[in-house]
């Protein structure tokens, strides 16, 4: 068993049966009082965000996850098949786990998988991925002066902000925490 002193911003957890992952962790020692642990997690199978206090030096069950690179391949109903490049196993990770980040996805790129018991309890998809615009109205001359935007849809499909002198057929880089536009990238 791991004690509060192991826990940080990352770091999976066994909570009320469930596995969660802190997102917000801070250590608190109030005027006379004793110190304690102030946590915000996301419950990873729900999604669901949750605060707890735990004593100072409490124990808690750290989950041991393997975190591995993997290859999207391609979606199948609710889940995503992807690849372990190294052994060509094949997994199916529920779309939930990614979040937003599924509809930025390309075939043939890398995802973060975090697997507990041959289970897929966690994914990330790339921070910033590089995609084509598909469609959007065509840009002006002169119109990077100010910061208004235009929605464009790009190849696989989502419908992001860009600015207006972005082009069909340019391509962009895209946060996919924020689901945002970051820049137009040179060829």
């Amino acid at each position: 068993m791991a004690t509060t002193h192991d826990l940080g911003v990352g770091t999976v957890i066994r909570y009320n049966g469930d596995l969660c992952q802190i997102t917000e962790c801070q250590h608190r020692t109030p005027g006379n009082k004793r110190a304690f642990l102030q946590v915000r997690m996301r419950n990873l199978r729900t999604g669901k965000m949750l605060d707890n206090r735990y004593r100072s030096g409490e124990e808690v069950e750290v989950a041991r996850l393997e975190y591995k690179m993997m290859q999207y391949l391609y979606p199948e109903g609710e889940t995503l098949v992807c690849m372990d490049p190294i052994s060509f196993e094949q997994i199916y990770v529920p779309k939930m786990l990614f979040g937003e980040g599924t509809k930025f996805l390309k075939e043939n790129m890398e995802v973060k998988i975090g697997i507990e018991s041959d289970i897929p309890i966690y994914a990330e998809p790339p921070t910033f991925v590089e995609v084509a615009i598909s469609h959007t109205e065509p840009g002006v001359k002169g119109n990077t002066a100010t910061n208004a935007m235009k929605p464009a849809t790009i190849e696989t499909g989502a419908t992001i902000n860009v600015p207006l002198f972005i082009n069909q057929g340019d391509k962009v880089r895209v946060d996919t925490r924020t689901c945002e536009y970051v820049e137009r990238v040179k060829e």
